[in-house]
């Protein structure tokens, strides 16, 4: 039987960025040492081995620019960003992404969060885990979707 754990992986962040896909390693991997003090790395493990995680920014992540304007207002209020958000692919369709962000949720249920992503058809997963789809962005040559979740008031 599967024994999933949640945790936040305070070193060797290798460990992680080893099982995204190799694109977004090259997005997050030279940055790091810029980034380390304002995100957290939380990671899903089975059986002590990482198999999902994402990462949770205070700031603006690497390569953001394109949306630095419309998303300091979201910082201001004190949101943070979700990003690099993976599940091992032999570990799909287990539930685990929304293990991971009710884990998340449950470790500061008063914390509200933002993220990008431009995989339409994550609308239902991210809708059925509290977030709301507020908008279309423009990113150079693609479009992504900004999703908000505000924690129930009561």
């Amino acid at each position: 039987m599967d024994a999933f754990t949640f945790r936040e992986l305070k070193n060797n962040p290798e460990q992680f960025f080893n099982l995204l896909p190799e694109n977004w390693q090259v997005e997050i991997v030279p940055f790091w040492k810029t980034h380390k003090n304002s995100a957290k790395i939380y990671i899903i493990e089975n059986h002590c081995t990482i198999i999902g995680g994402g990462i949770v920014f205070s700031k603006s992540p690497p390569q953001f620019e394109y949306f630095e304007t419309e998303a300091k207002p979201y910082f201001d209020e004190g949101y943070l960003y979700l990003g690099f958000i993976w599940i091992a692919e032999h570990q799909r369709n287990k539930n685990l992404g929304t293990f991971w962000l009710n884990q998340l949720k449950s470790e500061n249920p008063r914390q509200n969060y933002f993220l990008l992503t431009e995989e339409d058809y994550l609308q239902h997963f991210y809708e059925k885990n509290g977030f709301s789809r507020i908008k279309l962005v423009q990113n150079q040559d693609h479009m992504e979707w900004l999703y908000i979740s505000k924690p129930d008031k009561g």
